[in-house]
C-alpha cells in the first residue's frame, strides 16, 4: 500500500515540468481549438478532454442549465460510453507507442515498419477524435437551444486553468 502511494507521488512528480512546459506554451503551439483544461485522455491532445469536459460539466451543472430528468438520463449513457472509448484509445496508443519503441530499438530499423507504426498511432488518435465529435453532436442534440447558450457560458469558468479546479462529478 505504501509503495503503491510512493510511487504514485513519484509518477506526479516526474509529470510536473511536462504541465508546466504546457502551460507556458505559446497558443500557436497547442491543438486547435485548445481550451485551457485538463487533458482528461492522457494522449497528448485536447479533444477527449473537451468532450469529456462538457459531457461531464452538463451532467454535473443539470440544475443550473435546466436538464430533464430524461435529458440527464439520455446524457448518462452517452458520457459512460465516451470514457470507456477515451480509456480503450489511451491503451491502443500506448501499446502502439511501445511497439514503434520495440521497431527503433536497432540501430538500422526498418522504415517502412516505423513509418506503418506512425500511421497507425495517427489512425487511433483521429479515430478517438472523431468518436468524441459524434459524442458532442449527440450531446447537443439532445440539449435545447436556451440549455446550449447555457453551457456555452458556463463552460469558460468551469474550464479556466486560472481558477482552482471544480470538484469532478462523482462516479458511480
Amino acid at each position: 500500500m505504501v509503495r503503491g502511494l510512493v510511487m504514485a507521488c513519484f509518477a506526479v512528480l516526474l509529470a510536473l515540468p511536462a504541465f508546466a512546459q504546457m502551460k507556458d506554451m505559446p497558443m500557436e503551439h497547442k491543438a486547435p481549438g485548445h481550451v485551457h483544461m485538463c487533458n482528461m485522455d492522457g494522449t497528448g491532445d485536447m479533444m477527449g478532454g473537451m468532450a469529456g469536459g462538457m459531457m461531464g460539466n452538463c451532467l454535473q451543472h443539470a440544475k443550473e442549465l435546466g436538464l430533464t430528468d430524461d435529458q440527464v438520463s439520455k446524457l448518462t449513457p452517452i458520457h459512460r460510453e465516451m470514457q470507456k472509448k477515451m480509456i480503450r484509445s489511451r491503451g491502443d496508443l500506448e501499446i502502439a507507442r511501445i511497439e514503434l519503441k520495440e521497431i527503433m530499438d536497432v540501430k538500422d530499423f526498418d522504415l517502412e515498419k516505423a513509418t506503418a507504426q506512425v500511421k497507425k498511432i495517427e489512425d487511433i488518435r483521429t479515430n478517438k477524435h472523431l468518436d468524441m465529435l459524434k459524442s458532442m453532436k449527440e450531446v447537443r442534440s439532445i440539449l435545447t437551444d436556451e440549455q446550449f447558450k447555457k453551457m456555452k457560458k458556463l463552460m469558460p469558468m468551469m474550464m479556466d486553468h486560472n481558477k482552482p479546479p471544480r470538484k469532478m462529478m462523482k462516479r458511480n
